[in-house]
C-alpha cells in the first residue's frame, strides 16, 4: 500500500473545509429564520448533515472533473497517484461510512451511488457495496444482494490500478458475492451467492456462475 503524503492530505482538508462551510452556510440560509419550535436543534442538525453531504457529492465530482482519475495502472509518484489519494481520502472519511452503515434505505443508496458517478440503469438497486462508483456501469433491472461487493480497484502491495466493471441488464448478483476489477457480465446472467468472480473475467449472456473462484455452472439460466 502506498503512503499518502502531507500535500495530498492538505488538499483534501481544504476541500473538506469548503464542503463544511457550504453545508453550514446553506443550512443557515434555508432554515435560519424558519419557525421550527421545540425541534429546532434536531431539524437544523438533520438539515445540516443532508446539505453537507450534497455539497460533498458536488465538490467530489467537481474535483474529478478538473482532475480526472483515468482507468488503468497508477504509476508511483505520478499525477494520477496524487489524484487517487485525494479521491481515496474522500471515500475513507466521508463516503464509506455512509455506504457501509446499512442505515440508508436501498432506494436512497441508488441516489448516493448515482451522485458518486456510478452509471445505473432503470430499476437497478444495490443492497451491497459498490466501491469506486465512477468505474461501475450497470444496465436496467439489476439487483445486488446483501453484502455483495463490486471492487473495480486493484491494490496488491505497491500495485495500484482501476479497471471498470461493466454489467448488462437483467443481472442478479447474489448476497456476499464479490466481483473484481475488469469484469464484464452480459445481460441476464446470474452470479451465485458467495461467488468470487476473478479480475478480468467475462460472464456471457444468461450464464450462471458460482464458486471461489467463480466458474460457469450452466450456460443458460433456467427459468422457474
Amino acid at each position: 500500500m502506498r503512503k499518502i503524503n502531507g500535500l495530498q492530505i492538505a488538499v483534501f482538508l481544504l476541500l473538506l473545509s469548503l464542503v463544511v462551510v457550504l453545508g453550514v452556510g446553506s443550512t443557515a440560509v434555508v432554515l435560519g429564520g424558519a419557525p421550527l419550535g421545540d425541534f429546532r436543534g434536531v431539524a437544523l442538525v438533520a438539515a445540516g448533515v443532508v446539505l453537507t453531504y450534497l455539497w460533498a457529492f458536488a465538490v467530489f465530482r467537481g474535483f474529478l472533473r478538473v482532475f480526472p482519475l483515468e482507468p488503468g495502472e497508477v504509476p508511483p509518484g505520478s499525477r494520477q497517484e496524487f489524484v487517487y489519494h485525494v479521491y481515496l481520502l474522500f471515500f475513507l472519511t466521508v463516503f464509506h461510512p455512509l455506504m457501509r452503515s446499512g442505515v440508508v434505505p436501498v432506494p436512497l443508496m441508488r441516489l448516493v451511488y448515482l451522485a458518486l458517478g456510478a452509471r445505473l440503469g432503470a430499476n437497478t438497486y444495490s443492497s451491497g457495496i459498490i466501491f469506486d462508483p465512477p468505474y461501475v456501469e450497470m444496465g436496467d433491472d439489476c439487483l445486488m444482494g446483501q453484502y455483495a461487493l463490486l471492487v473495480p480497484h486493484v491494490i496488491e502491495n505497491e500495485r495500484l490500478a482501476h479497471y471498470p466493471i461493466r454489467i448488462g441488464s437483467g443481472v442478479t448478483i447474489g448476497a456476499h458475492a464479490v466481483v473484481m476489477a475488469g469484469v464484464t457480465i452480459e445481460d441476464g446472467a446470474l452470479v451465485a451467492t458467495g461467488a468470487v468472480v476473478p479480475k478480468g473475467a467475462r460472464i456471457g449472456r444468461d450464464e450462471v456462475w458460482g464458486g471461489v473462484p467463480a466458474r460457469r455452472l450452466t450456460a443458460r439460466r433456467q427459468e422457474a
